[in-house]
């Protein structure tokens, strides 16, 4: 049976709010997702469960394109 590889969900995290600390604390979710997009996929999911931690926020449950993101 192969073994499924683990996934450093902090890492992703950090690095989400790494890329918010460079922009000045905001950023739209389209120009997030096109930085982030060669480093991991699931963005959206990431963002979900961030803002249920407190760490950014943005209208609705999960971001749209349209969507700001912005640390806490």
């Amino acid at each position: 049976m192969r073994k499924l590889e683990q996934i450093d969900y902090e890492a992703e995290y950090e690095e989400i709010l790494e890329a918010l600390r460079n922009n000045g604390g905001e950023m739209d979710y389209k120009k997030l997702n096109e930085i982030l997009a060669n480093k991991f996929e699931g963005i959206r999911l990431r963002l979900k469960t961030m803002k249920e931690k407190g760490l950014v926020n943005f209208d609705g449950v999960v971001p749209s394109f349209s969507s700001v993101i912005s640390l806490e």
